[in-house]
């Protein structure tokens, strides 16, 4: 527990150096809400294993903890450092197009837990992740106020409407603030869906935690809508986790696995309820913070899940719904397995046949010093 209360500490005593510059741009929105910022990155703290990042990367991200729609690529503990994107362009040029991992975390939606949640997944696949930051701003706060914080499945069509008061407020353009669908999508589910849609980019594990599999999700219905034949693509190569809340995904994802805490009670509110879960972990929370009892363990649940694909055939395949959240079919009961494409050949593999899937990566450039850095985002749009 020490260890998290320091990284915790540190972030905040970074992010407090970098107040007055942050100040000097959209002032009034920073005032008001660096206090709700503080707050999602002690959530963030207890709920992720904050612990994995390291001290110099704490203070590279501490300026853009709230940058909604941020990339980072987050290598696996003990290699390069990570790297801070603004879009996905950049993304691209920093190594992005050899990244076979994309995730999305929730809770508190800090750069913070985003990062230490990547790295979890760094770790188990032994290569570098892609991570969008969720963020925190004025579209958070209402959503809060009508109970968007426990019921986010129910509610997410608010966020993306109330957008536009942080846009006025003088919100940072990253991400894919310019995408078409700005005006019915969050900036971070539009940067989710700018990844996916990129021919540039090849992901082979899409996942999420609590709320990140619900921005997961939409990123993918939304562009179901617009590219059938990319999201044909990326469900003939792509599998799904999502841990600590069952979203639906679109139909053409047969290779999803749902894994839930046995205590996982938020989770479970959150959570669509006519899909079963595929995993549950013993004695496991909603949490994934090491430094406590109850956590989930994201590294060896992954570790354990790529390495063996059982067949669909002896398991049966769990129907998804449409974006509507209406169930196309029966959900069969839980079975502890994924599914695969019905027909398809299984696929069993070792733990070093996972990394080697995801270890054809480069190690992304570490960050340069803030004056001239590529990763990092510039002074004049601090968050």
């Amino acid at each position: 527990m020490f260890q998290t209360a320091f990284t915790l500490s540190l972030t905040q005593f970074a992010r407090t150096l970098s107040l007055p510059e942050r100040l000097q741009h959209s002032p009034a929105r920073n005032l008001a809400l660096e206090a709700l910022r503080q707050r999602n990155l002690a959530l963030d703290a207890l709920f992720y294993d904050v612990k994995v990042i390291r001290p110099e990367e704490v203070f590279y991200i501490s300026d853009s903890l709230a940058a909604e729609g941020a990339i980072m690529i987050v290598p696996p503990s003990g290699s390069a450092a990570i790297a801070l994107c603004e879009t996905v362009d950049e993304f691209v040029l920093r190594g992005g197009d050899k990244v076979r991992a994309l995730a999305v975390a929730g809770i508190g939606g800090s750069a913070l837990g985003a990062a230490a949640f990547a790295r979890n997944v760094a770790d188990a696949i032994d290569g570098p992740v892609a991570v969008v930051v969720s963020g925190y701003g004025i579209a958070d706060v209402i959503t809060e106020t009508f109970g968007g914080l426990f019921f986010f499945g129910h509610l997410k069509g608010m966020r993306p409407l109330l957008q536009a008061f942080d846009d006025l407020a003088g919100r940072p353009k990253v991400g894919a603030h310019r995408a078409k669908s700005a005006s019915r999508t969050s900036l971070d589910t539009r940067t989710v869906q700018a990844l996916l849609a990129d021919t540039r980019l090849s992901f082979r594990l899409l996942t999420g935690h609590s709320k990140g599999n619900l921005v997961l999700a939409a990123a993918l219905h939304d562009l179901c809508k617009q590219d059938e034949a990319r999201i044909a693509q990326l469900a003939q190569h792509a599998r799904i986790v999502t841990i600590g809340a069952r979203i639906a995904m679109p139909p053409a994802f047969t290779d999803v696995m749902d894994i839930m805490g046995e205590w996982d009670w938020f989770g479970e509110i959150n959570s669509r309820m006519f899909i079963d879960a595929n995993r549950r972990m013993p004695n496991a929370g909603h949490h994934t913070n090491t430094d406590l009892n109850g956590h989930l363990p994201v590294t060896s649940a992954l570790r354990e899940i790529l390495a063996t694909v059982p067949k669909m055939a002896e398991t049966g395949a769990k129907v998804q719904d449409d974006a509507s959240g209406s169930p196309k079919g029966p959900s069969p009961a839980h079975t502890g397995a994924a599914s695969t494409p019905l027909g398809s050949k299984p696929r069993a593999v070792t733990i070093d046949g996972v990394k080697k899937a995801f270890s054809e990566n480069p190690t992304p450039a570490p960050p340069q010093a803030e004056t001239g850095s590529a990763g990092a985002l510039p002074p004049s749009k601090p968050h």
